[in-house]
């Protein structure tokens, strides 16, 4: 029988020491993802903290991906109470926007002043190109737990090559795309499990 990965994590496994460890690694985490986190949380959390494995990590970023609101928070929300209940969801959440937003209000402010410059937009698109990397980088890192998944190799790499050309080509509005591809993927693998 298949065990739910947000089981309680064993206790020899790495994982926050406190509320405090919680709230601290977040904030970090939340700091260093100028252009997109996702690269950031898991370096940070699967990599150097091992607070989860690659596979849970890639299972938690699929339910933060279909939830509504930032993929990051919604990870940070589940992180937080896998390990400390609803106090460290909400620590985790804390973390994530406490530091970050006054930073966010300074930069805006300090925008408003030099939106008009032409440096400021070039610097601007040039951080998108980065933040493209970050992302692709990540999605590339996360293959290797593929191998594992219940559906096989093959059938994950179809299901990648579905969401990019119904998304990136065909420019289907990612809803439909979550509900239809992410559907079909989700009632696939419980059935592949069941049986």
């Amino acid at each position: 029988m298949h065990q739910p990965h947000f089981a309680e994590p064993a206790s020899d496994r790495p994982r926050p020491q406190s509320l405090r460890d919680l709230f601290l690694s977040f904030t970090w985490l939340a700091l260093q993802g100028f252009g997109g986190v996702l690269a950031v949380v898991q370096r940070e959390v699967v990599e150097k903290k091992r607070w989860l494995t690659p596979d849970e990590f890639l299972e938690d970023w699929a339910v933060a991906q279909v939830l509504p609101g930032p993929n990051v928070i919604n990870l940070s929300l589940m992180i937080g109470d896998r390990y400390f209940g609803l106090r460290g969801a909400v620590v985790a959440v804390a973390g994530m926007l406490t530091v970050p937003l006054g930073v966010i209000l300074v930069l805006a402010v300090l925008y408003a002043q030099f939106a008009g410059n032409p440096q400021v937009a070039g610097a601007l698109r040039g951080m998108g190109a980065v933040a493209g990397g970050l992302i692709a980088a990540t999605g590339i890192k996360l293959i290797p737990a593929l191998r594992r998944h219940p559906l096989g190799f093959v059938a994950c790499l179809a299901f990648i090559a579905l969401v990019f050309a119904a998304i990136a080509l065909a420019r289907i509005p990612l809803g439909w795309v979550l509900i239809v591809l992410g559907g079909a993927a989700c009632a696939w693998t419980w059935w592949k499990l069941d049986a």
